[in-house]
């Protein structure tokens, strides 16, 4: 075959960090039952490590060495493609409930009923349109060489209305979620501060965050999925519906397109290539808001603690520095002294010296004195 991708390896290399940085969030968002942040974690870090395998595995080749992986992987790329804008849509839902000041989430049947309502969204939803999918598929899947495994929609009428159309259906959804949720922070700003200063799990830092990232994400997938659109439009000529026997016609069969093949057609190259970067840049654009915040720094000291605790000579240094730690911070009584260890003495007599004024009864004796010898001075004379 031909030479390799001009971005192998560091594709691979930025896939699998994505992989890795997805997820890095995910236990703290999960304990504060962020399932619309979760799924997003999820189907992002799922389809970056899909994409990770696809790019080594077929690194300069198209052999069909993997047929069930690829029918899984074409399934995870087809649900990914629905499921990072669907989890979008669950943060624009939730960030527009918090402005609209109805947000309160606060029972047990009511938090079960906010999950159950993401799960409906961002898991099964997916799962749907690869059903719908299979309906317009027409063999069993595509390799590109460098690219791996790809689903395969035929070019048919229905395939735009049961495959094509969702990631611009749900951003456009998404954005309008987003537009009302500026609107009613405009209009109730008193209101949602007060809300976000009785709220445990929110703050306008996080608020803000989640609303750029959801925007961030809309802007790319949204635009990607009306090119991809079009590009299907024209890459190929539409073809009319004869019924599932014709779609479905030497269905095992698989294409294979060596990286010559599909780099010359820009209609065919420029989708391909945006639609697999689009993964790990949603995987960094969520660590870059939500991997250096305050929150987070501390989950990773937390995690750094856990971790060194189980090693015994970071285990004994930990507890040195702690106890110095502690010694530093020890609030010292004003009666001790300077040591800290004993009490000062207190300071030495000093007797007043006789120049002084006397006190009162010495003053009242001295008088009493001078009265008598001025008595005996007036009887001698």
């Amino acid at each position: 075959m031909s030479s390799l991708h001009p971005t192998y390896p560091i594709f691979p290399i930025v896939a699998g960090l994505g992989t890795v940085l997805a997820l890095i969030p995910l236990p703290w968002h999960a304990q504060a039952m962020n399932t619309g942040t979760c799924y997003f974690m999820i189907w992002t870090a799922l389809g970056c490590l899909n994409q990770f395998v696809n790019s080594i595995v077929w690194a300069g080749n198209v052999r069909n060495v993997a047929p069930v992986w690829c029918d899984i992987s074409t399934r995870i790329i087809i649900g990914a493609s629905v499921g990072i804008p669907a989890s979008a849509l669950c943060i624009n839902i939730r960030l527009f409930k918090i402005a609209r000041g109805r947000s309160a989430v606060t029972t047990r049947a009511e938090k079960r009923r906010a999950i159950l309502i993401d799960s409906l969204i961002c898991v099964l939803f997916p799962i749907l349109c690869m059903v719908m999918a299979y309906v317009v598929q027409g063999h069993r899947f595509n390799i590109f060489e460098d690219i791996g495994c790809y689903p395969v929609v035929y070019n048919t009428l229905p395939a735009y209305f049961l495959a094509n159309m969702w990631p611009v259906v749900i951003g456009v959804i998404s954005g309008g979620f987003g537009i009302m949720s500026l609107r009613y922070l405009a209009m109730r700003r008193a209101e949602f501060n007060e809300f976000l200063a009785h709220s445990s799990s929110m703050t306008s830092s996080r608020y803000f965050r989640l609303m750029a990232m959801a925007a961030t994400e809309l802007l790319l997938s949204t635009p990607l999925g009306i090119y991809e659109i079009y590009s299907n439009a024209v890459a190929a000529p539409l073809e009319p519906w004869k019924g599932w026997a014709d779609t479905h016609f030497d269905f095992s069969r698989v294409a294979v397109y060596p990286a010559y093949a599909w780099r010359g057609v820009p209609a065919l190259a420029v989708p391909l290539e945006l639609s697999r970067w689009l993964l790990p840049a949603c995987a960094f654009i969520f660590f870059a808001f939500f991997g250096f915040a305050q929150e987070a720094r501390k989950n990773y000291r937390d995690a750094a603690m856990a971790i060194a605790t189980r090693i015994p000579c970071l285990h004994r240094a930990l507890e040195k520095r702690e106890t110095s730690n502690k010694l530093k911070t020890l609030q010292i009584p004003s009666s001790f002294g300077a040591s800290g260890n004993l009490p000062s003495p207190p300071p030495p007599y000093m007797p007043r010296p006789k120049s002084l004024a006397l006190s009162s009864s010495s003053r009242a004796s001295t008088n009493t004195l001078e009265a008598e010898l001025k008595e005996v001075v007036i009887i001698r004379s």
